[in-house]
């Protein structure tokens, strides 16, 4: 039984109580012998059997205890894979490393992902799993030649370059070749002569094909070597060498007279050529397919202009600037990076980011993101993140990841894959043998279908043209060089990778491939109101001293209350009440007693107070009831302002402010009642605007037969009334949910069997969120919100949610779209080499069209703009 040793680096222990807990759940895991924990130091040390358990489950047994392990990610780019085999193999050449988590291999962006624990591990022992198991990693030196992304761009451009080369090189010496091939089997024969210069024929085409053999052949030869006797696997690179290797060894038997036969030195180098070929032009298209994200990178400022203390005003570059730093950002020139505006005033066009065309206005204290372009105004900009913490850079690492992370329906063409290249050996030597054994017999039953003659006109024996033996070789070499697992393993990341970046083009970001595939699946959208649906930006609108008074704040003439008091319209004076309460009263308790809270409606309390001139009082002894109000003492007083709970709690009868509470709410806005010293004062209420694109959002969801529902804190009349608005059935909304219940809530929808996407801005949206099938959050909402998300919209658009389905739905076609041409290529071609119906050359170059047709449809996708339902030839109109 082997054993592992790891040491951790253990964040949120307190006390060692902690240490013991952390302790207690590593030993019940199975497969570990000893495990120590370290309260002073925030050390672990743990013995396992790696057969019986693995570090990523020892990082989550922690996790579930409730503290955390240091771990690192890292991007490594590899060259010279040539199939899905070979990520599978480096992806566990990279997770036998000790201190590895998890690795994830992506065979179309040609890079590896890798988590692991710093203290165990580093990228050099990663370089080395790589360069083990018989690939080149591109190794991120730090000698000052450039970024990581550089080196790998620079990496597969050099790829490309020798691909190339070789390609030139082959076809060169190939072309004789190519049209002896034509005169023995267009022309029939005769009509080249015997000797050159007296030198026999057959020799002139082996001079012409070793070179190739030699050069081209001898990358599929290392890696061939590597994949059996290191690997002990069977890739792509096996396929080719046995079939282009067959062809060249018979016919040097056959030319140095010990077998009688043909010459097919003509096909042993055209099957390297056009193999080679085949990967040169999948190299650029798995170039254009990442595209997309380095013109992202690309649109990055390469400097700044920065603002010192005395104003003097130094232009450096951008990876010198620190969080902090004043940048003078002039019309026309890119904000260097992400921040805010400390002064100045312009339009920001943000397209770059946010796909939206329209620039939007900023001014002092608006935050701007790095890489847009400053309009029309001068801007001064403190930088609050620069480097990789910007949202550009999160960006691009967000549709990264989503590509790293493969669609659940890639597991079919991964198993498909590990058999593939077995098989299709077996079947080449199996056809070999039964054409050797039964020439005439199955001479005669192919001759029967409805298709074209045999290669060569079959077996002499039955009529043809070759020896038994030779037909024989040419059906193995057939049916081994047509297979091809590449446009299998192919056909999902390539999709999956233009899926991905059409979303970040559209500020559509999926956190993985398999977020990308649910995304169309679900039946129901759930939104979450304010903020989502609504601008989120609350407004005071109404004062309501109890007594008759009231204020409505939305401009007008005074008008007479229902209850036959007067209303003062504008902000004017109302008359005093007849017990001596007025609208000042009642504003002055409420927005002393919420000037504490962040909460958006009292933010708009406390506004609309300032904004009258009220002078407000210092609360003491503030008190946040959650879902429910605030508690303060005001001027001595207890101070309750909130809903119809808050007061019956506190032996408060809110029933005198009944009337008034169902108008307000019958109008949509949230009506807050006030409460002094034991006594209603009267009620305050916040009205929100309706997002201009909610109503067209909602339509397009139903047509497209999804329910949509709404939760929100807010009462039932006031939840209504936006329902409503919006296109909203009333059984689909859920008013007055607490915050810790709103999962509790989604749960209940999903508990019926629906799929739901859950859409939402807030701290309390992440726990529904992090529920849902499929958790959305608003790209304006809080950092906990997007990290508890699996898509984050980058623009506050409800019509990004029928986006982001659109994508996911037109991606997974195309995925589909793929796989059927590679399994329909794979099942239609081998069965016809195999019957000896192909000659191994066109089989070769079937084969390595094969992949780049899968590419190339994949490529096709990137036309393709989610305002429309994704169709079949829709993008070519």
């Amino acid at each position: 039984m082997s054993h592992r040793k790891s040491q951790l680096d253990i964040q949120g222990m307190s006390c060692a109580n902690c240490s013991q807990t952390i302790t207690q759940a590593l030993t019940d895991l199975d497969g570990v012998s000893e495990a120590n924990t370290n309260f002073a130091t925030d050390e672990g040390t743990i013995e396992y059997d790696p057969n019986e358990t693995s570090l990523a489950a020892i990082y989550t047994a922690i996790g579930d205890a409730g503290y955390s392990v240091i771990s690192t990610s890292v991007s490594i780019g590899i060259t010279d894979m040539t199939c899905s085999n070979c990520a599978e193999t480096n992806e566990e050449a990279l997770e036998d490393v000790p201190g590895v988590i998890a690795a994830e291999v992506n065979y179309a962006t040609d890079e590896a992902n890798v988590e692991y624990n710093p203290a165990e591990t580093g990228r050099e022992q990663l370089y080395d799993a790589i360069e083990s198991a018989g690939y080149s990693p591109v190794r991120d030196d730090d000698d000052g030649e450039g970024s990581e992304q550089e080196q790998r761009d620079a990496a597969r451009n050099e790829e490309i370059r020798r691909q190339l080369r070789l390609t030139l090189f082959g076809a060169a010496l190939s072309i004789p070749l190519l049209a002896f091939l034509v005169e023995k089997f267009v022309l029939g024969g005769g009509a080249l002569p015997e000797t050159v210069f007296g030198v026999e024929f057959g020799w002139i085409e082996f001079l012409l094909a070793t070179p190739v053999q030699a050069v081209l052949g001898w990358p599929f030869y290392k890696n061939s070597y590597t994949a059996l006797v290191k690997n002990r696997s069977a890739n792509m690179d096996v396929l080719i060498a046995l079939g282009s290797t067959t062809a060249y060894v018979y016919s040097v038997v056959v030319l140095l007279g010990l077998l009688a036969g043909g010459l097919y030195f003509d096909t042993a180098a055209l099957i390297l050529v056009f193999i080679t070929l085949g990967n040169y032009l999948e190299a650029r298209s798995k170039g254009q397919a990442g595209e997309a994200l380095q013109q992202l990178l690309e649109m990055e400022a390469d400097t700044a202009t920065v603002v010192g203390d005395g104003g003097n005003e130094e232009e450096i570059p951008l990876d010198e600037v620190d969080v902090g730093d004043r940048m003078k950002v002039r019309p026309g020139e890119q904000i260097p990076t992400d921040g805010t505006v400390i002064d100045g005033q312009s339009a920001v066009d943000e397209s770059m980011v946010t796909g939206e065309s329209v620039p939007v206005e900023k001014e002092e204290g608006e935050e701007v993101v790095g890489s847009t372009i400053n309009e029309n105004g001068v801007l001064v900009v403190e930088a609050t993140k620069v480097g990789s913490d910007t949202a550009l850079q999160q960006i691009v690492q967000t549709v990264k990841e989503a590509q790293s992370r493969q669609p659940d329906i890639q597991n079919i063409a991964d198993r498909i894959s590990s058999y593939f290249v077995p098989i299709v050996i077996a079947n080449a030597l199996l056809w070999g043998i039964v054409w050797y054994l039964f020439p005439q017999a199955l001479a005669g039953f192919v001759g029967a279908l409805p298709l074209w003659g045999l290669v060569a006109g079959g077996p002499a024996v039955a009529g043809g043209t070759v020896s038994v033996f030779e037909f024989a070789v040419v059906v193995f070499a057939s049916a081994v060089l047509i297979a091809c697992p590449c446009a299998l393993g192919l056909a999902t990341p390539a999709a999956t990778m233009v899926g991905t970046s059409i979303g970040a083009q559209n500020g559509v970001l999926f956190k993985g491939g398999d977020i990308l595939e649910r995304a169309k699946d679900v039946d129901t959208v759930v939104f979450d109101k304010t903020g989502t649906l609504t601008e989120g930006a609350m407004e005071l609108t109404d004062v309501v001293p109890l007594g008759g008074a009231r204020t409505a704040t939305d401009g007008g003439n005074a008008e007479t209350a229902a209850d036959g008091g007067t209303q003062a319209v504008g902000g004017g004076a109302a008359p005093e009440a007849e017990t001596g309460i007025d609208e000042e009263a009642v504003l002055h308790a409420a927005a002393s007693a919420e000037a504490s809270s962040e909460h958006p409606l009292a933010q708009a309390i406390v506004v609309g107070a300032e904004e009258r001139g009220i002078d407000l009082a210092d609360p003491e002894d503030f008190e946040n009831v959650p879902g429910h109000g605030v508690r303060a003492m005001v001027d001595d007083e207890e101070v309750l302002v909130g809903n119809r709970k808050l007061m019956c709690d506190n032996g408060i009868d809110p029933s005198a402010a009944e009337d008034e509470l169902e108008r307000l709410e019958g109008e949509g806005k949230t009506a807050m009642l006030v409460a002094s010293g034991g006594s209603l004062l009267g009620l305050v209420a916040d009205a929100d605007t309706v997002k201009e694109s909610a109503k067209e959002a909602v339509a397009a969801l139903r047509d497209r037969d999804l329910a949509v529902h709404m939760i929100t804190g807010d009462n039932e009349r006031t939840a209504e009334a936006v329902a409503e608005e919006v296109g909203i059935d009333p059984e689909n909304v859920r008013a007055g949910v607490l915050p810790e219940d709103k999962s509790d809530a989604l749960d209940d929808i999903q508990s019926l069997g629906k799929r739901a996407m859950m859409v939402g801005d807030g701290v309390n949206d992440a726990p529904a969120l992090a529920t849902a099938y499929v958790g959305t959050a608003i790209g304006s909402g809080t950092d906990v919100a997007i990290e508890a998300a699996d898509v984050t919209l980058m623009r506050d658009d409800p019509l990004d949610v029928l986006r982001a389905i659109r994508i996911s739905d037109g991606t997974l076609r195309k995925i589909k779209q793929n796989l059927f041409w590679a399994l329909g290529y794979n099942t239609a071609m081998i069965p016809l080499a195999s019957l000896g119906l192909l000659q191994p050359v066109l089989a070769a170059a079937a084969m390595a069209f094969s992949s780049v047709s899968v590419l190339s449809n994949s490529l096709l996708f990137r036309r393709y703009t989610p305002d429309r339902d994704y169709e079949l030839l829709g993008f070519l109109r």
